[in-house]
């Protein structure tokens, strides 16, 4: 009894995302934590009082938050809603965090720039969202960093995916069993993160020296898997590597307009977090690989 009231403890909101179902799984290997996993149905984030309810009488070492408003074309006709989660329940989050001394991570987008960099940003770069989702969540990190100018990381990323929940290599694989040819944007272009990498780096830096010490300067890192792609170059290799049978056609962002304008070029600069912390970042494509294993195995 007394061995695990020694135990830091850990909460991980948004534990039905992709990132957060990857935490989960990779929790049961880390025994010196006491991990408590939250979702939607625990705790509401557009509910303020929900979440002073929450806190009231729990404390955490740290704050894992992977939760946020996620749906980014729906977040133009609900910027209150999209605000709400992204922005005010972080704040809120935050503010709970200072007061306890627990250290917090908060998970961050690229959709912060505008995407007319012709080099990877770094985490310096000048952000300018260009619709409603970009904005909450760039709030959301500025709010972290006004409510704690120490033990508090902001981790930005791009282009989530996983055997878990929905995305574009989940989507694509459906199309591909019902459709003969695609077409996929090819002047958008990133780094697919593959959501398993994020949550293995997660946990090497709860452990690193670096994060475990009594206090350390609020940061902000990106995050993605090494390599560059437009969707168009996805979707091709997802159906290479799972042996589909579909032609994907290139097209323009301006042929398939969307009610969110999405960053022409959103690649991430990894150097900060990998010398911060040591941290060996997989290539996308072999990612991607495991990621198609997993699901694979999954079926």
């Amino acid at each position: 009894m007394h061995e695990t009231s020694s135990m830091k403890t850990v909460l991980v909101t948004g534990s039905e995302g992709q990132l957060g179902q990857e935490l989960t799984t990779l929790a049961n290997n880390h025994g010196q934590y006491q991990f408590t996993f939250i979702d939607r149905d625990e705790l509401d984030l557009s509910d303020k009082e929900a979440i002073d309810v929450f806190f009231q009488d729990q404390h955490f070492d740290i704050i894992i938050n992977c939760a946020a408003y996620t749906a980014v074309d729906k977040a133009e006709q609900e910027p209150d809603l999209a605000d709400a989660i992204n922005h005010l329940a972080i704040k809120q989050i935050a503010e709970r965090a200072q007061r306890q001394n627990s250290k917090l991570i908060h998970i961050s987008t690229d959709y912060v720039f505008d995407g007319t960099n012709h080099r990877p940003y770094t985490e310096t770069d000048v952000t300018n969202p260009q619709a409603v989702y970009g904005l909450s969540k760039l709030k959301g990190e500025l709010a972290v960093q006004q409510q704690m100018t120490d033990n508090a990381i902001i981790i930005r990323t791009s282009w989530v995916y996983s055997s878990f929940g929905s995305n574009f290599v989940k989507t694509m694989l459906g199309l591909g069993q019902t459709r003969d040819q695609l077409k996929v944007i090819f002047d958008q272009i990133g780094s697919p993160t593959y959501a398993r990498d994020l949550a293995e780096a997660i946990m090497l830096i709860i452990n690193h020296p670096e994060f475990t010490r009594e206090s350390f300067q609020t940061t902000l890192y990106h995050y993605s898997n090494e390599g560059v792609s437009s969707w168009y170059d996805f979707a091709k290799i997802i159906f290479e590597l799972s042996n589909t049978n579909c032609t994907v056609s290139p097209i323009e962002m301006k042929d398939y307009p969307t009610p969110a304008k999405r960053p022409h070029y959103s690649v991430l600069n990894k150097t900060k977090i990998k010398q911060a912390f040591n941290i060996n970042i997989p290539y996308w494509q072999d990612s991607l690989k495991d990621c198609l294993k997993s699901l694979q195995e999954q079926n």
